[in-house]
């Protein structure tokens, strides 16, 4: 019995260590809603097509190689968005590095055809990663 109630403890304490080693690590209320907002301030910029003001929640790596000029010219004239909401689906606190679900309505900004007039507006989900450094959640841009 004594053995059974040691084997037990030994069981429990094992247990313990390992969900506190692998346990899903998450963002506190705060760090969520930073980040929430630093994406949508983000996107606004992108509706409004201050696309130099985008370039500004990139980080500070990415920054370091592209310029402004460049990164304005990735984007189309030919689209408007419309931020619909920002969801934080995974975060790895190992690397400071979370997943954000975008979901915008799209839509062609010259209707060229009777299909695209009857479409309208269009929903997108855009999958996006946002590293925290220096203090800060930056966009990750992939190029």
């Amino acid at each position: 019995m004594r053995y059974q109630c040691l084997v037990g403890v030994i069981f429990a304490t094992i247990c313990i260590v390992l969900a506190g080693c692998s346990g899903v690590q998450t963002l506190s209320e705060q760090q969520r809603t930073a980040l929430e907002d630093r994406v949508t301030e983000r996107w606004q910029a992108l509706e409004a097509r201050e696309f130099e003001q985008a370039w500004e929640y990139t980080s500070p790596a990415f920054r370091a190689i592209f310029p402004k000029q460049l990164y304005r010219k990735k984007f189309s004239y030919a689209v408007t968005w419309e931020l619909t909401g920002v969801k934080v689906v995974n975060y790895d606190a190992s690397a400071a590095v979370a997943s954000v679900v975008v979901r915008v309505m799209s839509e062609p900004t010259k209707r060229t055809s009777t299909a695209s007039e009857l479409i309208g507006a269009t929903p997108t989900s855009v999958r996006e990663r946002w590293i925290f450094t220096d203090g800060q959640w930056w966009f990750s841009a992939n190029y």
